[in-house]
């Protein structure tokens, strides 16, 4: 095992935390929990003990291979850190309007995004953004799994939201942190910490929470977290941050193992005393107006119906538009929010694409398959989990079928698409998603 950092250690043994078991726990096993799509649920996990801050959250008694579960790629569940999971109570705590406009500001690679979409259920609007786009790629496809037609994403730095002036009525802002949180879970982060590291994270994240904070609605809510134990990137960096903004401190949901910091903002998660890594949280409400921005709508190109040669079935009202040669389909609340913004983000994920328009026709896309409300009119295979995985490592196989598109469903889930040629099928499975392990023969 790689030791703790001396420094880390002397830190930690000469503060508040110093009377907890937080070091010795920190080289024991780490739980392992996962949290479920409430509209994808699977089954397999019913039995499993239950994350008491979260309802859909559970602990497993061993690690399985998520990347060898089709159900995983199918979006049925995602593994996340009990703690992070306690985001589920606060924002379910708090009084936000029936079609409320969220932002996952640091958002990669998407565990808290897909659970603020679980939260909103279709309502409202979630824009998830991440500033490096090799991970806001990666966040585009958690959130296409996890099937919700009201998600966005975008691919933008902080300082870019200061142009939508009191926009949100949430913020998440989950910190890019010194990492202590995750020193159980993964070792290498010992070797990446410093006190040096560490200050610049400090520095960094009062930077972010100033760069967001005018897009903030008066009244609206901003939770802040980190996976860190620092003083200097929680509880003092909130502390600074109030002595120069109009915000207050809104309490939060205590739990059973929950420890609060210093200055009583918010609460820790420590390892030994709660069932998780480190997480810590506190939310902020503003009280302050940051001016309203004008915005145009009126951009987008909206469908009065569907052209591409297939009908939906969708379970509510979508709304469908295009731009350049791909069409989507979202709510309406976020068709007209979409509208007025599109030209101020850069975006990875618009709500859900259905198509490419190409020479020869329509080519349907894997979001289409992957959205649990959409229901195309299209023939289905269920295949085994031996298909199941060939078809996610990118490869093709005999299938019986009919000619033309075809979804592919593994126990009841819809986990792609292909286009049929009657013997074979070709495998448009988007590369960067395949599994890139060696698939077991059975």
């Amino acid at each position: 095992m790689i030791p703790l950092p001396k420094d880390f250690v002397a830190r930690i043994e000469a503060g508040p935390l110093g009377q907890t078991p937080l070091i010795q726990s920190l080289d024991t096993e780490s739980p392992i929990s996962i949290r479920l799509n409430p509209r994808k649920k699977p089954t397999q996990f019913e039995t499993e003990e239950v994350v008491s801050w979260c309802p859909d959250g559970r602990y497993l008694k061993e690690r399985p291979s998520f990347t060898l579960d089709p159900l995983f790629h199918a979006g049925t569940y995602y593994p996340q850190e009990a703690g992070s999971m306690y985001i589920d109570a606060i924002v379910r705590s708090i009084e936000l309007p029936k079609n409320p406009v969220l932002l996952d500001l640091c958002a990669a690679p998407g565990g808290k995004s897909t659970l603020l979409a679980s939260y909103l259920d279709n309502r409202g609007m979630l824009i998830s953004n991440e500033i490096i786009r090799s991970r806001a790629y990666i966040l585009a496809e958690t959130l296409t799994k996890w099937g919700y037609s009201n998600t966005f994403v975008s691919n933008n730095a902080p300082a870019d939201f200061e142009k939508l002036h009191s926009y949100f009525d949430f913020i998440l802002v989950d910190a890019p942190c010194s990492g202590e949180g995750m020193f159980r879970k993964d070792p290498n982060a010992r070797l990446e910490w410093s006190l040096e590291s560490a200050a610049h994270c400090a520095v960094r994240q009062a930077d972010i929470l100033k760069s967001v904070w005018p897009s903030l609605k008066e009244h609206g809510y901003l939770l802040y977290s980190t996976c860190t134990f620092n003083p200097a990137e929680n509880e003092a960096c909130i502390a600074s941050f109030l002595e120069e903004h109009d915000a207050e401190i809104v309490s939060i949901p205590f739990f059973d193992g929950l420890t609060p910091d210093v200055n009583e903002y918010g609460y820790h998660f420590i390892p030994g005393i709660a069932k998780s890594e480190g997480f810590y949280a506190v939310l902020l409400q503003k009280r302050s107006f940051s001016g309203q921005n004008k915005r145009k709508s009126g951009k987008l190109t909206f469908l009065e119906e569907q052209l591409f040669p297939i009908t939906l079935s969708p379970t509510f009202s979508h709304i469908y538009f295009k731009e350049a040669e791909e069409i989507y389909a979202t709510t309406e609340f976020c068709g007209a929010r979409y509208d007025e913004i599109s030209n101020v983000l850069k975006w990875m994920k618009r709500g859900t694409q259905l198509a490419t328009e190409q020479r020869k026709g329509w080519q349907l896309e894997i979001e289409l398959a992957l959205n649990f409300s959409l229901n195309p009119n299209i023939p289905s295979i269920e295949l085994s989990r031996q298909e199941a995985l060939q078809y996610l490592h990118g490869d093709t196989f005999p299938l019986e079928g009919k000619q033309g598109y075809t979804l592919l469903t593994h126990e009841g889930h819809q986990i792609g698409i292909i286009k049929h040629l009657g013997n074979r099928f070709n495998n448009s499975h988007p590369k960067e998603w395949r599994i890139r392990m060696n698939i077991p023969r059975n």
